[in-house]
């Protein structure tokens, strides 16, 4: 006698239960709180802070491009922890900000802060063709 087999699903279904026969587990913390935060949506935080802080004295910013990337792509013998690129025929100006370079350089989230004002206002200057002083009076004061 014949009994019909259901075929196969061609992907394995979500496991609703562990081996232990509890069901998953859920985050650790609630999404609200700065615990769920990853490092580097807490770093982008940052630097959008800082860019906002920016854009009220400079609005010319806002056709500008700010990128955070892990790291630079060519290794140097200095590894710098930002970089502009002016505006050309088919994109607008790029500012990239080393996440990794600026983490390592800093023990807290205070100073981390702080370096990551400074390095947005050093691109900014760079190309904007000003001094860091000019971009922002507080500059080198914190």
């Amino acid at each position: 006698m014949d009994s019909p087999v259901p075929p196969r699903p061609a992907e394995p279904r979500p496991r609703r239960r562990d081996r232990h026969g509890r069901g998953m587990r859920g985050p650790v913390a609630p999404p609200q709180v700065p615990l769920a935060a990853s490092r580097a949506d807490t770093f982008r935080d940052l630097v959008l802070d800082s860019v906002e802080r920016l854009e009220r004295r400079w609005p010319q910013l806002a056709d500008v491009d700010f990128l955070v990337l892990e790291v630079p792509g060519s290794p140097d013998e200095s590894v710098p922890l930002g970089s502009a690129v002016p505006a050309d025929k088919e994109r607008p100006a790029r500012i990239m900000i080393y996440r990794r370079p600026v983490e390592i350089r800093t023990k807290s989230r205070d100073e981390r802060a702080l370096l990551v004002h400074e390095v947005v206002v050093e691109q900014v200057a760079e190309l904007l063709g000003l001094a860091p002083e000019s971009v922002d009076p507080r500059y080198g004061q914190d």
